[in-house]
C-alpha cells in the first residue's frame, strides 16, 4: 500500500476513535513510525487530509443513497438499504461527531453536507412514495414530506445521540439501531397486512440486543 493510502487509512482510524479535533499531524506520523517530514510531503498538514476523506465519503454516501431514487427497493431491501447507510455514516463517523465545528472550519465542506442532506431528504421521499404507491403504507403526501424530514435527522444524528447515551454500544448494534428507528417511523404508516414486516424488524433489534446485554 502506498504512503499516501496508508496516510489516509490512519487518519480515518484515529479520527473515528478520538476525534478529528484531538489528533494532531505528529499523532498520525507517530502512529504510521514515518517521519513528519514524509507525511508534510503527500499531505500539508491535516486540514489537507480532511477534505479528501470528505471526497471518499460523499462519493459513497451519494452513490448509496442515489440506488432507492433510481430503482424503488422492496419493503425487504429497504431495512437492508437503511443498513448500509448507517454502516457507511459508521465508516466516516468522525465528520458527525464534531459536525457543527468543522463545517464552520471547513466552509467547502458546509455547503457539500448540505447538498447530502438535501438528497438524503429526496431519497427518505422516495421510499415513502414508493411504499405508499405499493400499499405499503396508508400516508398522504403532506405526511410524506414531514416523515421525510424525521428520517433525515435520525439517519443524520443517530450514532450521535445513542453515543451520547452510552459509550458501550457495539457498532454493529448501532447499525441494527439506526435502521430499526427509522422502521419505527414508519411503523404508524403500515397498513394491516405489512405490520407484520415490521413485527419481524422488532424481533431481529431484540434478538441483536440479547448477543450485548
Amino acid at each position: 500500500m502506498k504512503t499516501r493510502e496508508r496516510i489516509l487509512q490512519t487518519s480515518l482510524l484515529l479520527f473515528n476513535e478520538e476525534g478529528e479535533s484531538h489528533v494532531t499531524t505528529l499523532e498520525i506520523a507517530n502512529e504510521m513510525n514515518i517521519s513528519p517530514g514524509n507525511l508534510y510531503y503527500h499531505f500539508r498538514g491535516k486540514e489537507a487530509i480532511i477534505p479528501e476523506l470528505f471526497d471518499r465519503f460523499e462519493h459513497e454516501l451519494t452513490s448509496i443513497l442515489k440506488a432507492p431514487i433510481e430503482n424503488p427497493l422492496s419493503l425487504e431491501d429497504n431495512w437492508f438499504f437503511l443498513y448500509v447507510v448507517f454502516e457507511e455514516i459508521h465508516e466516516y463517523r468522525f465528520i458527525y461527531r464534531n459536525l457543527s465545528d468543522l463545517l464552520q472550519r471547513f466552509e467547502v465542506l458546509h455547503r457539500r453536507f448540505s447538498r447530502l442532506l438535501d438528497l438524503k431528504r429526496l431519497t427518505a421521499k422516495a421510499i415513502c412514495t414508493s411504499l405508499m404507491q405499493k400499499q405499503i403504507i396508508n400516508i398522504d403526501e403532506e405526511e410524506i414530506t414531514q416523515l421525510a424530514d424525521s428520517i433525515t435527522m435520525t439517519i443524520t444524528f443517530w450514532m450521535n445521540f445513542q453515543q451520547l447515551r452510552t459509550s458501550e454500544t457495539p457498532s454493529h448494534l448501532l447499525m441494527h439501531q439506526g435502521a430499526f428507528q427509522v422502521m419505527s417511523l414508519l411503523a404508524p404508516y403500515f397498513t394491516e397486512q405489512h405490520r407484520e414486516f415490521y413485527d419481524g424488524c422488532h424481533a431481529f433489534y431484540q434478538e441483536a440486543l440479547k448477543e450485548v446485554s
